[in-house]
């Protein structure tokens, strides 16, 4: 044989200063694919153990100032989910989702007359969301809500069951 080739253990030729077979080059490739589909798998799983800032329905929404809310008005908050009421006394937040099966409850203008009304089996509300008629077990459900320099703030992730309306949901402004 001449000096430039050698035999390795495995009965085949290889150059010298060569260190790395084909089949250890294969080998680490494998093993390095691995490392890697498994180092994304555990980030992955991990990251969903921390809490992120929740935006949007589940979380906090700005739903505008006071100032820009008239007496008697109704607003649909569609990043809420919810409608804005303005009474004399304050706000309400009303959960546009039927207490009966869940159809999206729209709100009626006053002059067509003034109610919420759900399309999908009849249910009546009132401007307080309180039941009037229909299959619906209970009056509509309220999200918590606050005012912060001047701006009204509904926690869309703190939603009550109420049987009926009392004046003490509604948040002073």
């Amino acid at each position: 044989m001449s000096g430039t080739h050698s035999v390795d253990n495995d009965g085949g030729r290889r150059r010298a200063g060569r260190t790395l077979s084909r089949r250890q080059l294969l080998r680490t490739g494998m093993w390095g694919s691995l490392a890697v589909w498994a180092t994304g798998s555990v980030a992955g799983g991990v990251s969903m153990f921390w809490p992120r800032g929740v935006t949007g329905f589940g979380g906090k929404v700005v739903a505008g100032k006071v100032s820009d809310f008239k007496v008697g008005q109704v607003t649909k908050v569609t990043e809420g989910k919810c409608y804005l009421v303005r009474l004399e006394q304050g706000f309400l937040a009303l959960y546009w989702k039927c207490p009966h099966l869940g159809c999206t409850v729209p709100w009626s203008p006053p002059e067509d007359p003034g109610r919420f009304h759900c399309p999908c089996h009849g249910s009546i509300f009132d401007i307080n969301g309180q039941k009037l008629a229909g299959p619906t077990p209970r009056s509509m459900d309220i999200m918590a809500m606050e005012i912060v320099d001047g701006k009204v703030i509904v926690d869309t992730g703190k939603i009550t069951e109420r049987p009926n309306f009392s004046p003490s949901e509604i948040t002073p402004a």
